[in-house]
Formats: C-alpha cells, structure tokens, sequence
C-alpha cells in the first residue's frame, strides 16, 4: 500500500481525509508531518490559496520522498472584495488568535447591512508527487456572515458563517455536519479521484 504524506500536524485534518479515502476506496496509507519531523514548517507566500497549498505539497514531497497532500483555506468576505482570504490565519497579525481575527472582522463589516454580509469559504488542496507532479482541486461553501457568534464548535469564522441553505452557525453544527458540507471536504472529495489515478 503506498503511503501518502498529508502535510499538516492537525490530527482531526487526518481523519477527514483518511474517512474520505475511505468512503471511496482508494488503496492509501495515509499519514501526517508528525513522522517526518526533519521537515519543518514552509513559509506560505504564494498569492493565492492554490500557490500555497502547492508550495507545501511540493516541499512535503521532497522532504518525504512520497506523494503529498496539502491544502489552504481562508474565508473569503464580498464586502472586503474577497479579503481575509489567504490571511484569514493571521487577520489580526498574529497566526492563529481566532478570536482576535473574528473580532476584527466583525469590527470592520459593522456597518455593511445584512443584506450584503455574503461571505464563502474556500479551500484548495494539492497533491505534489516526488516527480514533480502536481494536482489541484478545490472547493468552496458560501453563506452569510451574522453580527454575533453562535456555537462552540468548529474553529476560526465557524460562529459567524451560516451557510446557504440552513439557519446555523458551522459552529452550531456537529462535525459530521460540518464535514458534509466544508470547503475542505468539498476540496478533499474533488481531488480522491486524482490522487487514485496518480498515486500507484
């Protein structure tokens, strides 16, 4: 069974992939960075989702000696003409301070009127082989932003996104919910066929 390297240390990334695969069949074993701790973290400086994704499969890849999976995402807001995008992360300058970032973005869509709040997830996962290869898939999930967070799931923007065609919060949903439905879901089941054909 080949073994492909999915480049994160986020356990509950592996799983949603691994579940996938699973769900579709395809042959893989599938582990995370956790085992190759020679490769460190690589600096996202590409333009757009797609880039970043691409410039850690591809390190992961070199790094491994196995085929890589990688994926970027962000939140992508009409009103702030698609930003914080590929910030999303780092929104408040520091990486990762969620709750700084949600707050921050709420402060700067205050006065946008409900009507016009329309936001969409985005996210692209990659897949870069030790050849050179690479493949990328993405998928998206679009809504609306709310003025206060709801729900204690999820993580990041989850509080304030109501996707189309629910009433909830991702944040109020369960993981399975939320699964069904995310961008990286969506990205992850729209690159399962490639990796199948591409990965021995």
């Amino acid at each position: 069974m080949t073994r492909v390297v999915l480049a994160t240390r986020n356990a509950g990334k592996i799983v949603e992939l691994r579940r996938i695969l699973a769900e579709v069949g395809v042959p893989v074993e599938l582990v995370g960075l956790d085992g190759f701790p020679e490769i460190g973290e690589v600096a996202e400086t590409g333009s757009t989702f797609a880039e970043n994704a691409l410039l850690k499969a591809h390190a992961v890849a070199a790094g491994s000696g196995l085929p890589a999976v990688a994926d970027d995402s962000g939140l992508c807001v009409d009103a702030l003409n698609g930003m914080p995008g590929i910030f999303s992360a780092r929104w408040s300058g520091g990486h990762g301070d969620d709750k700084a970032n949600l707050n921050l973005l709420l402060a700067q869509i205050s006065d946008v009127p409900d009507g016009r709040r329309r936001a969409h997830f985005a996210c692209s996962a990659a897949l870069a082989l030790p050849s050179g290869e690479e493949h990328v898939a993405e998928g998206a999930v679009h809504g609306v932003l709310i003025r206060e967070p709801r729900g204690t799931g999820g993580f990041g923007y989850d509080p304030i996104f109501v996707p189309d065609g629910d009433s909830r919060t991702t944040a109020e949903m369960s993981a399975e919910e939320k699964d069904a439905i995310s961008h990286r879901g969506r990205a992850f089941r729209a690159l399962v066929p490639i990796i199948a054909q591409a990965v021995p």
